[in-house]
């Protein structure tokens, strides 16, 4: 079996561009594979491109070999282009080898070990702007099942936190905790927000909620500063969506700067890379909660690694989407009482369509979240896809 071609489709989703990569063999297997990055599409489409000039004529089954020399010989290494490139085209060439021979790729990581996996809801709040309006959202997603929901209260803050911004932050979680109860988890998102004093105020602030976790309170440049609010915090911190291979995640494992991990199998390495990840987080004993806000491909591509990975916890994943979600692919999610069954089909048990793509070309988008406008994540009319 030989690889003819590597195609990406760009696809507009209202708040960024889903990035997809076609991997085409001889043999008429294709795989598909994920690489959205938020606001920086064109460089990556640019880094698809490298990567597939040294894919044209190889064996894609022999994933290790051409993950590894992809890497090496990109020279400058890591980063987020780069990583989401290699990411995208690794998911890929699993999809075609367990199409191949006819099994999910969860099977041929060990098997096993979760027949569902448990999720967490981003994308619940859209369009709220007040912690009365929070409220009224989080009573619609626990009356569809919804179990644990994550949102970042923050508004524009950077660094620091006026105490008027954290006392209406505050109020937004008594709001929702008030309207969903003690039984559903809460997940409160920094978005690398604040420095060390600022991020312990916070986390102090936080017990009294209860929160599942802290997300990303520091700028991920400064694993030390993470371990600093972690060993002040009085509720667990997690991290690490904007770190990429099992070398940047050295540092968080050596120094235990996190309860939970979240590693995006879009920007990290893939599946084989998360899946060491994971490895060396659970010798630790730390989470496995991986970072999934992106489109159905990477979606399906996660749900294989909680299938097989003893400590994974808890999924990200969006609660609505742009209706055309639903044409694109062919994703069917099994949802109930706050779980996903993982499915079964051959390789990611997934297929993009080509010409529906087509329909949604790549579109400019900002990033929202120091402007305020972070809860417009979702056009008017939505729709639930599980």
């Amino acid at each position: 079996m030989k690889v003819t071609d590597v195609k990406t489709f760009v696809v507009d989703c209202f708040r960024t561009n889903w990035v997809f990569v076609k991997v085409y063999t001889d043999e008429g297997i294709t795989g598909v594979g994920e690489g959205t990055l938020e606001y920086k599409e064109k460089a990556l489409v640019g880094a698809i491109d490298h990567i597939k000039s040294y894919l044209i004529g190889k064996d894609p089954r022999q994933i290790e070999k051409h993950y590894h020399d992809i890497y090496r010989d990109a020279y400058w290494r890591g980063g987020a282009v780069l990583m989401s490139a290699l990411s995208a085209v690794e998911m890929a060439l699993w999809d075609i080898l367990g199409k191949s021979l006819g099994v999910p790729v969860y099977q041929l990581l060990g098997g096993k070990v979760n027949e569902d996996c448990r999720i967490y809801v981003n994308g619940w709040f859209a369009g709220a702007k007040e912690p009365e309006e929070f409220a009224e959202k989080a009573k619609i997603a626990i009356e569809r099942g919804v179990t644990a929901m994550k949102w970042d209260p923050f508004g524009k803050s950077y660094l620091q936190i006026s105490n008027a911004d954290l006392d209406k932050a505050l109020r937004c979680i008594a709001a929702v905790r008030e309207a969903v109860g003690n039984s559903v988890d809460l997940l409160i998102e920094g978005h690398g927000r604040f420095d060390i004093p600022t991020s312990v105020k916070i986390a102090r602030e936080l017990e009294q909620f209860k929160p599942m976790l802290f997300e990303e309170p520091v700028p991920p440049d400064n694993l030390d500063a993470l371990k600093a609010v972690k060993d002040k915090s009085p509720v667990a911190i997690s991290a690490g969506e904007r770190l990429y291979t099992r070398w940047d995640y050295r540092k968080m494992f050596d120094i235990a700067a996190a309860d939970y991990i979240q590693p995006d199998i879009s920007h990290a390495g893939g599946i084989m890379e998360l899946k060491k990840i994971a490895a060396e987080a659970e010798c630790r004993y730390m989470a496995f909660a991986p970072h999934n806000p992106s489109g159905p491909v990477a979606n399906a591509a996660t749900l294989q690694l909680a299938a097989c990975c003893p400590n994974f916890t808890i999924l990200e994943i969006m609660y609505s989407d742009v209706e055309w979600r639903k044409d694109i692919c062919n994703e069917q999610l099994e949802y109930k009482n706050g779980y996903i069954t993982i499915p079964q089909k051959p390789g990611l048990g997934i297929e993009i369509d080509e010409s529906e793509c087509a329909k949604h070309p790549y579109q400019p988008h900002t990033l929202r979240h120091y402007t305020g406008a972070l809860t417009d994540i979702r056009p008017a009319k939505t729709e639930f896809y599980f």
